[in-house]
């Protein structure tokens, strides 16, 4: 079985089997509160699953704000740390794409927009899967302001996405998995700096 987590947007948790089969998955849609409820959500979608063995942990990389997608990928890691098992990390905007594609038949250049905050969007624009059935990027992740994003998409159509299924991310993960590959880093992907910085040396006063 594949776990995935990902708190980009919600909070989502899915199991998926060595197929792509889902197994189970839970979530909640508020994008503050990860903390509050992730612990619960991995317990819920486990104990739907029986005692299938988890093989792969797969952690929803962003674009996403600071706090809330450190809590996610830390789950992640955690949870691997203590079974031995790896760790998948995947930009979370395939999981949405793999969505549209798949579940709702979209089909040509289209952009996955999610929410930013401070009246900014996060966009990635794809065109179909690639050999190994994973969503292909053709416009890398972009921060965007609100108001000028249809304008920067200039025709593309345009996604927006609210809930991420964290049951697609784990199939993205298990598709990178067998066919060798690594989707992106470890670094998450911000897109903008915290607001809390580590302050600097103290100023020396002179006598």
């Amino acid at each position: 079985m594949i776990l995935a987590v990902d708190t980009s947007l919600g909070t989502a948790v899915a199991l998926i089997d060595d197929d792509g089969t889902r197994l189970s998955d839970a979530s909640a849609a508020d994008p503050l509160g990860h903390a509050e409820v992730i612990g619960d959500l991995l317990v819920r979608a486990i104990s739907e699953t029986g005692s299938g063995e988890i093989a792969h942990v797969v952690a929803g990389m962003g674009p996403g704000p600071f706090t809330g997608l450190r809590i996610g990928i830390a789950a992640a890691r955690a949870f691997a740390l203590g079974r031995g098992i790896p760790v998948i990390p995947v930009p979370s905007h395939l999981a949405a794409a793999l969505t549209a594609i798949e579940r709702d038949a979209v089909s040509g250049p289209f952009a996955i927009v999610t929410d930013a905050r401070r009246r900014e969007v996060a966009i990635t624009v794809f065109d179909g899967t690639d050999a190994d059935g994973i969503p292909l990027v053709t416009v890398d992740t972009r921060l965007v302001p609100s108001v000028d994003a249809d304008e920067h998409l200039g025709g593309v159509r345009r996604i927006d996405v609210e809930i991420l299924s964290a049951v697609d991310l784990a199939r993205v993960g298990a598709r990178a998995v067998a066919a060798g590959r690594s989707l992106t880093g470890d670094e998450p992907l911000y897109l903008r700096h915290p607001d809390v910085t580590v302050p600097g040396a103290p100023k020396k006063v002179g006598r």
